[in-house]
């Protein structure tokens, strides 16, 4: 079940309360998308997700169908064997406990070990790093990549987008593939 918390975060992009609350009826795994409701600003927003997500997600709710559905299609989606609902404190610990076994520790120039939440902002490089290298309009595109993590306006998002080797890399690639084709045109 924590695995496809990680995974859930990772390709939705979602927050970790937003995955804690959602249940059953939220995911909608015929058309890939996701409710996601009571956002940190009031909203509900619609979160499609691709065909792998999908599958975990699949698989993960027919495991989850044969715990106790006390509330039917609200009952939710990540919940104890009792039914509970997991407790966003609870996941922290869990990922802490996690990332130690895992030898991961404080990288070195960071002022603090990875976070559960930084799966978020990963999401989001990720997936400005994927637009360069496959040739997108990346400052067309990052109005939609607020509204799909749920940000209010392009500033928030950008906070999220640290300038990691990837993400230089692949915007040295397009500045340069940019100043080649203004070399051929003058």
């Amino acid at each position: 079940m924590y695995r496809t918390l990680l995974l859930l975060l990772y390709g939705s992009g979602m927050r970790i309360g937003e995955a804690l609350r959602l249940v059953l009826q939220d995911v909608d795994l015929t058309d890939q998308v996701i409710t996601v409701r009571d956002t940190k600003f009031f909203k509900t927003r619609l979160v499609p997700i691709g065909p792998k997500l999908n599958q975990e997600l699949v698989e993960y709710v027919e495991r989850r169908r044969r715990l106790p559905l006390p509330r039917g299609k609200g009952s939710p989606l990540f919940t104890t064997r009792g039914s509970l609902p997991w407790h966003y404190v609870r996941v922290i610990s869990w990922f802490q406990h996690v990332r130690r076994a895992a030898g991961i520790s404080c990288p070195v120039g960071e002022p603090r070990p990875p976070r559960l939440h930084d799966i978020r902002h990963t999401a989001a490089g990720h997936r400005v790093i994927a637009w360069y290298r496959s040739g997108q309009e990346v400052q067309r595109l990052l109005p939609q990549l607020a509204t799909y993590l749920g940000h209010i306006d392009i500033r928030s998002t950008q906070r999220y987008l640290q300038m990691t080797p990837d993400l230089l890399q692949a915007a040295s690639e397009r500045f340069a593939l940019y100043a080649m084709e203004a070399d051929h045109e003058g």
